[in-house]
């Protein structure tokens, strides 16, 4: 997304948020919001099975170079979103990033400050910002 995209994004954002106007509004909508993608991403394990979760401790090659540490490290997630659930889930994304531009607006953050910095930390610190 360029910059002129998340600029026009966060204005939209502004214009149309009326109703949960307070700061106490929009944190609790970003939680409700956070909560709803977990769910989505639960009922498409649960309820449509399109993909599953097979979770098991994490094994690291503690001898190999980082490209190997790579390799070992799972996802857990097997199988493919159906569109459906690819749909749901984008959706609830979308509304958790409304919410997230609500949040840069209260505070007067630019959203694409929020990115480029992000971005400038993970590109500096590189491999000493794995979590």
């Amino acid at each position: 997304m360029s910059a002129s995209s998340l600029q026009t994004f966060q204005t939209q954002v502004s214009e149309l948020l009326l109703r949960h106007r307070s700061l106490i509004d929009v944190l609790s909508k970003t939680g409700q919001a956070d909560a709803s993608v977990n769910r989505a991403v639960s009922k498409a394990i649960t309820d449509c099975g399109c993909i599953e979760l097979h979770a098991t401790k994490q094994s690291y090659a503690h001898n190999g170079n980082l490209e190997d540490a790579k390799s070992s490290v799972q996802t857990h997630v097997h199988g493919e979103l159906c569109d459906q659930c690819k749909e749901v889930i984008s959706s609830e994304l979308g509304r958790n990033l409304f919410y997230m531009s609500a949040l840069c607006n209260l505070l007067d953050i630019q959203l694409e400050d929020v990115i480029e910095n992000e971005a400038k930390k993970c590109s500096t610190l590189g491999i000493f910002n794995l979590s």
